[in-house]
């Protein structure tokens, strides 16, 4: 199993660039980008709340879980 973070995917529907994500979340852009691109072992609730609400999505729009065999 794997769970895939889409957040590239809806930064780029949103037109965001990750500068600007990391100001309106309150992240440095180090940590979204460990984020971003898969390699956070973990997010916190809080951090995927202001995730949604600056890309105004849902938390399954960045997260999503996939079977590997």
């Amino acid at each position: 199993m794997a769970i895939i973070v889409n957040l590239d995917v809806m930064m780029a529907k949103r037109k965001m660039s990750l500068k600007e994500l990391s100001q309106r979340v309150g992240l440095t852009t180090v940590n979204l980008s460990i984020l971003k691109t898969g390699k956070a072992k973990g997010v916190r609730f809080d951090t995927l709340d202001a995730i949604c609400k600056s890309l105004d999505c849902q938390p399954g729009d960045i997260l999503e879980y996939k079977e590997i065999e």
